[in-house]
């Protein structure tokens, strides 16, 4: 089984691409009209929270002017403080976080871009701010139903912009298990087919994610009780007046009813190209199942989607086509039911040709077209430069006939910028097309001789971009005197692209591309190779192989010379297993120790930069037939190994085999010992399959052999063999020289020549010298020449520094010399450096930041291997404190011959030093002269200390040191405080600012026996920096201490609490006696005692919260929660509890509940901000830090 897949696919997606440019863009150097190049979304939904940034990007020659409309009238942004416009763009900034109110700048916005050849006007961009409203105060009722009967939890949540994302859980957060029994409907409800006891619970609770401004709010926990046959009957029994509302009847099966949608029939309008959904969720008892049909029709294939068990029906990218009526039908045993949906398509504006921009030269005719189709059928109208195109400067070369403009013999007055505008009640299509009037000669876009490669027998593309005015006229050549190219062998495209539909070898060669007009001539050349495809020649094939065997699948491929291949395995279209049985080989794959798990798919594939061809094959594994029990062992030791044909450089090797002990012989490992050189150290000499006794060996002069061999099969390997007889060779001249020949000096004056001597063996016969040679390079000089035994350096003394050679060492022996060796060079020693870099310059970029330049030392002067440069840099004082300290200088290293680099962790405000130097591989040279530079200003640290001294009723005195780094000049102190209640919320915010040369202040006219919170912080003229926080408590007023004191030791307060307390241990006597009398209780008192979550405590113990106050609480009193409410005992809620919690439903881990109930999520972790401002805002943060890891 083979695929081939070579570059036809890429080179249709390239033609495809090349005909969606225009060959008349407009180069950026002549002057064109504006064109819109980006711009915001016609719906811009917004963070009230962030600022807002309307986007309006434009192109043009000259480079156009922005302005804007605002809800249909000039927006002057120069009379709103908040709005700033981005420089050489059109895009508006509105500042929201420093003061600006989102509602404020809600309407709808147009831009326009403008210079002298026209306007272009942007969408209508409709600026709404995102809202998250609180849930609307309701009283809830429990929920009492029977066993069996249906049910429905309305959630109705908070109408949000856009609509929030509605989820159902319980009290701890994990989701409500949703079935075909249970579901949640796409209006929010959650629907139950029939209930069970097992749905009884207190803690149903519907969720609302805002996703824009981040927070989740929730209901008010919603009651179920489920009364079974048994627990009714009990109930009977004690209380008959609950007769008429729980009848003992047994819980009975019914039929089928929808119980949403509601009747027989409804209807549907959705709009082209949306997602349809429809709904059918029904009641009964079993549990109905739904299923949908199309009325006269088929569900469309490939688009159609069941979700929601089946109660929904989605199809994506509707048309006109889907319209028609959609039945679902419920069904269960007892009989079913069925609703009918029409379904009506409509469909916004969409094009079919939309206006292309024209260039045209002075003389010419041209059209712009505009088409849209929708449903209704769209009107279309047309601008000119923004302008109604009827109450537009009128053009005697422009006549309008519906959806097209026709111009005759433009000028160039004629350029301008025509807008169309498409339009039905659903929406809206604008497009900006220009008529460029130019007079040009043609050029030619595309790069000098560029090159293109294809694949034989696959389509080659050559591009000829161009441009002129008029448009130029293009043709083709082959060779530098070809003739041009015609016939049906080559396609030619307007947008200059010469296409050879089947290229083949012959192709190659050179193309020329002319480009002509009345107004000149111009032409360039690009080259086309056309290589061989590539091909597997020996694919794999199917292998069947019992478990526990070795299998091998073979892939021999066949490529051009020039393309590189790259061979990829694969097993059922996926990467390899990472397991050391696969082994994967130039041109194979196999599979050692086979077991069941690699029964499979096997494919190779060969991939170059221009193609890729794949072939694959199954492997089966099967079970091995059964056989009596085989004991498997290493094979015995081959025996009797013999010499024969004994010759200078080879011998023949024989032997018989041990026995294999019931597993094959794979292979024999032949060793050898060298009795000579080395005696008693074998070495491996070859290996040879298990079925061969003989092998032929290649032999070295001068060694006196011992063989041996050793068997191998699939338990292991063999013990060796005994010794074969001893074989002296005769001794030769030395076939090799030494290896690793280099030449390095260690002083400035020397070369150090080394190399690795030869082995023993290699010697080929006694006398083993070598001969050492060397000569200056690029000197005209003879060989000098020494000869050396038993070492492996020599020292040339008395060289010129750092100067190449060229070295040689040959081998030699009693007999004669080794072949001659090759050149290599080598560098006499080096010195150091001998100049310093120059022209030095330092650029500061911030303050810890600066970059600094140098110009590079002439290679001479290096005097030896350039390693790079180093930058020595240091602090001479702080330029606040005028104060020196001890010198400690930092080193940057910036390797090869780089001219720059940055130094980083600098102080601010402060003055350094600075040298470079060159370094080679013997050192260091002389030092730049010093480089004085100053960092700017930045922000200060924090105040060393903070201490609040001298608390009275009504001030206390504060106490600071200035910042440790004051990185700059300081310029004031900010001190801000707001008091704090006993319920820890926080009061109004009061700033301070306080001139930078003091360190205390007297703070008077505080409220006495309060806690204050107080931040503070330093300031340069760059900005705030960090600040410390402190919390200090004023007295309290010595008379109301003593009145609180004596109160309670007051006789009448003390009696008072005694009766308070006996009245209530009788009631609590009652209340136990009523309890037990008959163990029941009205349904009313169950639900005053687990009414409301807000007043009732939860356990600590189980992981749940304590008090709580609800979302639902009364928007003129928001407070926030207070510590420790629904918070686990661990202050941690686990999510390892459930795969399906609340954690599923955002990305940070910064969220928090407001003091209106709902909850915000960091999704973007941002930082702890600054300081609240008294109770003005009602999504204040609370403590409930629980909840941190859920958004």
């Amino acid at each position: 089984m083979m695929k081939k897949s070579i570059s036809a696919s890429k080179a249709s997606l390239v033609l495809f691409l090349c005909q969606m440019i225009s060959a008349l863009d407009v180069p950026l150097d002549l002057s064109q009209p504006p064109t819109i190049t980006q711009q915001s979304p016609k719906d811009y939904i917004v963070d009230p929270r962030e600022n807002i940034v309307i986007q309006c990007e434009a192109k043009g020659k000259p480079p156009p002017s922005f302005s804007w409309t605002r809800n249909g009238t000039h927006f002057d942004i120069d009379k709103d403080a908040q709005v700033t416009m981005k420089p050489n763009s059109g895009t508006l900034v509105i500042n929201i976080m420093n003061g600006g109110k989102a509602e404020a700048y809600e309407g709808v916005y147009q831009c326009t871009a403008r210079n002298e050849r026209g306007a272009a006007i942007s969408n209508n961009i409709v600026i709404r701010p995102s809202r998250s409203p609180l849930w609307t105060k309701e009283k809830l009722e429990p929920n009492q139903v029977r066993e069996g009967d249906s049910l429905v939890l309305h959630c109705r949540p908070p109408v949000g912009l856009p609509p929030p994302i509605i989820f159902w859980m319980d009290n701890a957060f994990q989701r409500l298990p949703q079935s075909e029994r249970v579901s949640q409907g796409l209006n929010g409800d959650l629907y139950f087919s029939n209930v069970q006891p097992e749905d009884t619970r207190e803690d149903y609770i519907c969720y609302a994610r805002f996703n824009h401004t981040q927070t989740i709010q929730q209901k008010q926990p919603i009651s179920v009780k489920v009364f079974s046959m048994d627990s009714l009957n009990d109930t009977i029994a004690a209380n008959l007046s609950d007769t008429d509302i729980y009848g003992a009847k047994p819980v009975t099966e019914r039929q089928p009813i929808l119980l949403t949608p509601t009747g027989s029939t409804s209807t549907k309008v959705e709009l082209r190209g949306n997602v349809l959904l429809l709904e059918c969720i029904a009641a009964g008892l079993p549990t109905p199942v739904i299923r949908w049909i199309k009325e006269g029709g088929e569900l469309p294939a490939n688009r159609t989607f069941f979700e929601n068990f089946k109660k929904t029906l989605k199809i994506i990218d509707v048309s006109e086509a889907d319209s028609g009526n959609y039945k679902c039908i419920a069904r269960n045993i007892l009989g079913s039911a069925h609703h009918v949906i029409s379904v009506t398509v409509k469909a916004a504006p969409y094009w079919i040709t939309a206006p292309r921009n024209l260039v045209l030269s002075p003389g010419e005719d041209g059209t712009l077209i505009c088409r849209a189709n929708g449903n209704p059928k769209p009107n279309i109208s047309w601008l000119a430069n923004g302008v109604p195109i009827a109450i537009a400067p009128e053009d005697p070369s422009r006549k309008v006939d519906g959806d097209t403009i026709i111009f005759s013999h433009v000028q160039e007055r004629s350029s301008a910028v025509y807008q169309c505008n498409a339009s039905n009640e659903y929406g809206y299509l604008l497009a900006n097309a220009f008529v460029n009037v130019l007079a040009e000669p043609p050029r030619i876009l595309t790069p000098a001789n560029k090159l293109y490669q294809v694949i034989a027998d696959s389509p080659a593309l050559l591009d000829c971009a161009y441009f002129g005015s008029p448009k130029p006229e293009i043709e083709w050549f082959k060779g530098v005197k070809g003739s041009i190219l015609r016939g049906d062998e080559y396609v030619f495209h307007d947008n200059g692209t010469l296409e050879i539909p089947v290229a083949q070898k012959d192709s190659t060669g050179t193309y020329t591309c002319v480009a002509r007009n009345e107004l000149g001539k111009i032409q360039n050349e690009v080259r086309l190779e056309v290589k061989d495809p590539t091909m597997i020649i020996k694919q794999p094939e199917y292998k069947v192989i019992q478990r526990y065997g070795q299998v091998s699948f073979e892939c021999i491929i066949k490529h051009d010379f020039t393309l590189l291949p790259t061979v990829i395995w694969l097993k059922d279209n996926d990467e390899l297993p990472d397991d050391e049985r696969f082994l994967v080989g130039k041109d194979n794959l196999t599979i050692m120790n086979v077991t069941d798990k690699d029964d499979g798919t096997y494919t190779c594939i060969v991939n170059t930069t221009l193609d890729s061809v794949s072939a694959s094959a199954v492997l089966t594994v099967v079970a091995a037939p059964p056989t009596p029990a085989i004991i498997y062992a290493r094979p015995n030791p081959p025996f009797d190994l013999e010499l024969t044909g004994q010759l200078e450089r080879s011998v023949e090797l024989s032997w018989i085999p041990g026995d294999e002990n019931n597993s094959p012989i794979t292979n024999f490992v032949i060793e050898y010992e060298d009795g000579l050189h080395e005696p008693g150290v074998w070495h491996y000499q070859t290996e040879v399959p298990g079925t061969q006794t003989t092998v032929q060996l290649k032999l070295s002069p001068y060694v006196n052999y011992s063989f041996r061999v050793i068997a191998v099969n699939e338990i292991g390997r063999s013990q060796p063999s005994e010794p074969s007889e001893q074989y002296l060779t005769k001794s030769a001249n030395p076939d090799e020289n030494p290896s690793n020949v280099q030449g390095i000096g260690s002083e400035p004056d020397n070369l150090v020549i080394t190399w690795e001597s030869l082995k023993g063996f290699q010697s080929n016969g006694p006398g083993l010298q070598y001969k050492v040679s060397w000569r200056q390079k690029d000197v005209d000089d003879e060989w000098t020449s020494v000869i050396v035994a038993n070492v492996s350096k020599y020292i040339v003394s008395g060289t010129p520094t750092f100067v190449p050679y060229e070295i040689k060492v040959q081998a030699l022996n009693d007999l004669g010399y080794a072949p001659e060796p090759s050149e290599v060079i080598g560098h006499s020693g080096e010195d150091l450096p001998m100049v310093a870099p120059g022209n030095v310059q330092v650029h500061v970029i911030n303050s810890t930041l600066a970059k600094v330049h140098w110009d590079p030392v002439p290679l001479k002067t290096v005097r030896g291997h350039l390693q790079g440069y180093k930058v020595y840099y240091w602090k001479v004082q702080s330029l606040s404190r005028r104060s020196r300290r001890h010198v400690e200088k930092k080193i940057l290293t910036f390797r090869g011959n780089k001219t720059f680099g940055m130094l980083p962790g600098l102080e601010p405000f402060s003055s350094y030093k600075l040298n470079v130097r060159v370094v080679n591989g013997k050192g260091e040279g002389p030092a730049s002269p010093d480089k004085v530079f100053k960092t700017p200003e930045g922000v200060p640290s924090s105040p060393s200390f903070l201490k609040i001294t001298n608390p009275t009723l009504d001030s206390l005195t504060l106490e600071w040191g200035s910042p440790t780094h004051p990185n700059g000049v300081l310029t004031s102190y900010i001190l801000k405080f707001q008091p704090i209640n006993n319920t820890h919320e926080l009061g109004p915010l009061v700033e301070i600012r306080i001139p930078a040369n003091e360190s205390s202040l007297i703070l008077k006219n505080l409220n006495y026996s309060t806690r204050y919170k107080f931040y503070f912080n330093a300031q340069t003229s760059v900005g705030s920096g960090s600040q410390i926080t402190e919390e200090a408590v004023t007295i309290m007023d010595e008379a109301m201490a003593s009145r609180q004191v004596d109160i309670a030791t007051q006789g009448w307060f003390i009696g008072l609490m005694c009766a308070v307390a006996l009245l209530i241990l009788i009631l609590l006597i009652v209340c136990f006696i009523r309890r037990n009398k008959g163990g029941k209780y009205p349904v009313k008192e169950k639900e005053d005692a687990h009414a409301d979550p807000e007043i009732q405590p939860m356990k600590e113990d189980d992981g749940t919260f304590g008090e709580y106050r609800s979302l639902e609480s009364d928007a003129e009193d928001h407070k926030p929660l207070k510590k420790g409410s629904r918070t686990p005992s661990d202050r941690t809620v686990k999510k390892e509890d459930s795969d399906d919690s609340l954690v599923d439903y955002g990305e940070g881990v910064n969220g928090q509940f407001n003091e209106d109930g709902s909850f915000i999520g960091q999704y973007s972790g941002k930082k702890e901000k600054e300081p609240a401002e008294g109770n003005e805002s009602s999504e204040a943060p609370s403590p409930v830090n629980a909840m941190n890891s859920f958004v």
